[in-house]
């Protein structure tokens, strides 16, 4: 019996292929492998024929030590970034140099490291490895997607359009910038987790002699702009030749350390506490200090009478005692005490 199935189990099969697809099939339709008819599924073709070229890949991590807005700012980043990825965090002991080997490992070849410093300053190094330039920014007034609730809403994985402020072209450290903001948060081209639309705007501006980060949504109705988030600033520190250091190729003369900052606010604060002791020890010195006296006018006792002198007597005579008038409420008042006493003591 088993034999037979076993002659018989080709021919099973045969008749199992020779079933057609539920919807009927076209004229011109090819037969399948077996010559039974054409194929039961289709695979559709993908969305954008083009090839994948623009191999940009971008690794977003951080070191140890950062906070829950940072932590949640690199999450954003990532999603809005397809072409990025993810990495565990560095330790603060090893050496930045370290961070090439890692994108090597990871095979990419741009990378945003976000490095935690006393756990409230952060910092943001933008690279091109493992070749270089670097640039090293302090970034402030972070706001994350959450945080910021705004109306504005695009599709996941979506290329976004890069608007530069017209600073960005007049300065060469500007230059250099621009060309690498390009490459880092540029989406490539037929990506392959990439959606083919661009429904969302990346702003840099130029303010204050910092770098403002904004992301709007592109409303299809009237063209006009929503803002989506995050948002954050970023101040230029140093600009490095090589990947996470080597030869500095600018240095941002409007740059003040975070330390330096509290340090200032600490002095004004000691400065103005000093200046009111300085006043409260002058007014003390003028409450304490003598006082110049003015000698006597001698007009001052011309509109004054002197009074009359009165005869001075003499009593010859002892004066009479008076007489002692005994009280005679005292004997009542010692009787009340004594019966209070007995009182509280039979209670």
């Amino acid at each position: 019996a088993a034999a037979k199935r076993k002659r018989d189990a080709p021919a099973a099969q045969q008749k199992k292929r020779a079933k057609r697809a539920p919807s009927a099939p076209e004229p011109d339709a090819k037969p399948g492998p077996d010559g039974a008819g054409p194929e039961e599924y289709s695979i559709p073709p993908p969305v954008s024929q083009g090839k994948w070229k623009n191999k940009e890949r971008v690794l977003i991590f951080s070191s140890r030590g950062i906070n829950f807005r940072t932590r949640h700012l690199m999450q954003d980043l990532r999603t809005l970034m397809p072409h990025s990825k993810a990495d565990t965090k560095m330790d603060r002991k090893d050496q930045l140099f370290v961070i090439n080997e890692v994108c090597e490992m990871k095979n990419c070849n741009k990378c945003i490291f976000f490095e935690a410093k006393k756990k409230q300053d952060l910092y943001m190094w933008l690279s091109n490895t493992p070749q270089g330039p670097s640039a090293k920014f302090l970034v402030q007034n972070v706001h994350t997607l959450a945080e910021l609730k705004m109306t504005g809403n695009c599709l996941r994985g979506s290329r976004p359009l890069l608007s530069f402020d017209p600073t960005f072209d007049k300065e060469p450290h500007y230059a250099l910038l621009k060309e690498l903001f390009i490459q880092i948060f540029s989406t490539p081209q037929y990506h392959p987790k990439s959606q083919p639309f661009v429904d969302h705007v990346f702003t840099f501006s130029v303010t204050d002699e910092r770098i403002w980060f904004r992301n709007y949504q592109i409303i299809e109705e009237d063209a006009s702009l929503v803002e989506i988030g995050p948002r954050f600033v970023l101040n230029l520190i140093k600009i490095f030749q090589g990947s996470f250091g080597g030869p500095t190729l600018y240095e941002n003369p409007h740059y003040q350390s975070p330390n330096m900052h509290r340090r200032l606010i600490r002095l004004s604060v000691a400065a103005k506490f000093r200046e009111k002791q300085q006043v409260k020890e002058v007014q003390m010195m003028k409450k304490k200090g003598t006082k110049v006296l003015i000698d006597e006018d001698p007009t001052e006792v011309v509109f004054e009478t002197p009074a009359e002198e009165k005869p001075v007597e003499i009593q010859l005579v002892k004066p009479e005692s008076k007489a002692i008038v005994k009280d005679k409420k005292k004997p009542r008042k010692i009787q009340r005490k004594k019966q209070k006493k007995l009182f509280r003591n039979e209670a």
